[in-house]
């Protein structure tokens, strides 16, 4: 095994065997250099992305690694810095080709018949301090209702009902100038930075169909496209259907959006409330043909259920496949619920927000990519064989952590999460830090700096 700042240990290699399986097997490198992230000299890009992959599952980061003396990789920080901030580097375009290669490999696993589909959606993407993190914005939560400091992080994904892979995203700041509160970075409008930063900028509705056009231009397929109320509306389904897509998704139940019903423009509370409803224990309260669009119309289904929650309320959802049942409509919809677990999952194991605090809008989405390649990895792992493992169980057989930790290991992880919020909330330089730990380790007990010394890194 080369040197790395990988556990030296069964474990370490077995991290280091499932990796470099996974990076031969969709030739990672190839599509690295496809997106031009490549270098004319010194360390293979490769080797820089495999170290930044393996990072998580090694529960170690570059800084404290060099801290403590345990980094043993060949390159430099300056390096592994230039790698992630580098604005050639098309990293959508690295996401879609990867994620193409990986359902290419899961689609012959299922029946034929299976309907397999694309689910978009967004989730806040925080950053403490925007000030000074080019393009952070004031954006809206909707899942909150309230605007919260950083990026919506628009995702595009694939899913045939059993597997969700990611298949690309991006990080929207707010279209609004109002709403920026960190810098803005201006480039040559013909150069790739300045591409990457209009897509930042788009409404999500918009971002959400260019994310289609580059999935469908790397050969994605999909029967349905997927999504929640927010972002439904008569002009997205007819934009989606313009793909040769159709959907399936909630609508708002808003007076001012209308599709023509017998004739005439009503909203769906009309529509509702007019036609007559299924009694009894039906799974579905009301199934409607309706017409979407203004000049090239076409037909759409409207189901309505019950809201679990609140059996006095309503849900309806669009699918603009007239012919399918409602039970399939349904059906289908459900599979949306995945993208959560995504969300949820990089999160919470893969570090997709407290991992990277760079400022940089470059690195950020670079970080992002990265974190999509390592759910990937964990995604056909759990596929192989039909793994009933959760995904988060899937992560912890990659670490080296599942043995019971010991007293100066866990004294590690308090200082390790003490360190990170203190270089997150007040930007301190890497100096300051030095100092900062000096002063603080000579403050403690003997005992307390025999079992930091006994550990091999402080984060």
């Amino acid at each position: 095994m080369p040197n790395s700042s990988l556990p030296q240990d069964q474990d370490g290699q077995d991290l280091f065997n499932a990796i470099s399986s996974f990076f031969t097997r969709f030739g990672v490198g190839k599509l690295l250099r496809k997106c031009n992230a490549q270098k004319e000299k010194g360390v293979p890009v490769l080797q820089i992305f495999k170290y930044k992959l393996c990072n998580v599952f090694s529960d170690r980061s570059m800084y404290m690694q060099q801290k403590t003396g345990s980094y043993k990789e060949s390159f430099s920080k300056n390096t592994f810095y230039r790698f992630l901030n580098g604005q050639k580097t098309n990293w959508l375009r690295f996401t879609t080709l990867l994620s193409k290669a990986v359902v290419d490999a899961v689609e012959p696993l299922t029946d034929k018949d299976r309907v397999n589909a694309f689910v978009v959606d967004d989730s806040l993407f925080e950053r403490t301090s925007c000030k000074k993190t080019e393009l952070g914005s004031r954006v809206f939560d909707h899942t909150t209702m309230r605007y919260t400091k950083g990026y919506r992080l628009m995702t595009l994904g694939w899913t045939d009902g059993n597997t969700f892979l990611p298949v690309n995203s991006c990080l929207l700041a707010s279209s609004k100038d109002s709403n920026l509160i960190g810098p803005q970075e201006h480039f040559d409008g013909r150069s790739l930075a300045a591409h990457r930063r209009k897509l930042a900028q788009m409404k999500g509705t918009d971002a959400m169909l260019e994310l289609i056009r580059t999935a469908q231009k790397a050969g994605h397929t999909a029967d349905y496209v997927l999504f929640d109320s927010w972002f439904s509306s008569p002009a997205q389904l007819v934009a989606i259907k313009d793909l040769g897509l159709d959907s399936i998704a909630m609508i708002k139940k808003s007076s001012r959006i209308r599709y023509e019903y017998e004739g005439k423009q009503l909203s769906i509370k009309k529509i509702f409330g007019i036609c007559k409803k299924r009694r009894g224990r039906s799974k579905y309260l009301l199934s409607v043909n309706v017409m979407v669009g203004k000049d090239q119309k076409f037909p759409a289904k409207i189901v309505c259920v019950r809201n679990k929650k609140n059996k006095k309320d309503w849900i309806a959802f669009i699918c603009t496949n007239p012919d399918l049942s409602e039970k399939e409509i349904l059906r289908i919809y459900g599979k949306r619920w995945q993208i959560e677990v995504f969300f949820k999952t990089c999160k919470t194991y893969l570090q997709l927000i407290s991992e990277c605090h760079s400022l940089s809008y470059d690195a950020l989405t670079a970080h992002v990519a990265i974190v999509f390649a390592r759910y990937m990895m964990i995604a056909m792992e759990q596929r192989r064989n039909e793994d009933d493992r959760s995904l988060g169980e899937i992560f912890f057989f990659f670490t080296d952590e599942l043995a019971d930790i010991t007293f100066s290991e866990s004294f590690q992880i308090i200082l390790r999460a003490m360190f990170e919020c203190i270089y997150t909330v007040f930007q301190v330089t890497d100096e300051q830090m030095d100092i900062f730990i000096k002063m603080f380790v000579d403050c403690l007990p003997e005992y307390l700096q025999r079992a930091l010394l006994r550990g091999s890194a402080v984060v």
